[in-house]
């Protein structure tokens, strides 16, 4: 094959790859602005705040690590929305459950349908539940919302990889005689000699 030939081939297979990977990549940056925004804007409508400094609500040690950076913000981020339901909401469900899950006190209710107060548990740990559920989807959105900025970066890295390779390409071919080879030794093997023509 002539060299010419083999590198107009990669150069101009280099733009098409840089461009699918431009493509990607402003779809990946669309995604990762559109996840982050839907996810503020939904937790923002909430109104969630975490407990303010100082407060008993989160002098707790099972608390305190975890929300103490976010002490009296607004709940609007996928990490505020996992401290918040695995560390907060989580640590009260324990308590109003005594340590069962709503499964197992819904049992216990269905077994003795007559006590109220076991009944009010269950609703409460199901309502907790639910929220703690809805904030942990949150926090899943956004950190697939975070895997695409990483991803978009990639894209626009390699695009930007693949046009200066691209440019060293069609720099080469520009230098390249007309009747190079691009492997030589092969193309002198694989051409029959004048007596094997007979």
């Amino acid at each position: 094959m002539r060299r010419k030939t083999f590198d107009a081939l990669l150069t101009t297979g280099g733009l098409i790859m840089a461009a699918v990977l431009i493509v990607a990549g402003a779809l990946l940056t669309w995604a990762h602005t559109f996840v982050h925004h839907e996810v503020r804007n939904q937790l923002a409508q909430q109104q969630i705040y975490m407990p303010k400094s100082g407060s008993p609500e989160i002098a707790s040690p099972q608390v305190a690590p975890y929300l103490s950076k976010y002490a009296g913000q607004q709940l609007l981020t996928g990490a505020q929305a996992k401290a918040y339901a695995d560390h907060y909401i989580n640590v009260h469900l324990q308590k109003i459950g005594g340590g069962l899950t709503y499964s197992q006190l819904s049992a216990k209710s269905l077994a003795d349908p007559t006590n109220t107060q076991l009944a009010g548990q269950v609703q409460t740990v199901f309502r907790g539940e639910t929220l703690r559920g809805l904030l942990l989807n949150a926090y899943a959105f956004d950190t697939m919302g975070n895997i695409a900025g990483i991803a978009a970066i990639a894209s626009f890295a390699g695009a930007g990889m693949m046009l200066v390779m691209s440019g060293l390409g069609a720099w080469h071919l520009r230098r390249t005689s007309p009747e190079d080879e691009v492997l030589p030794e092969l193309t002198r093997h694989a051409t029959p000699s004048p007596a094997m023509s007979v």
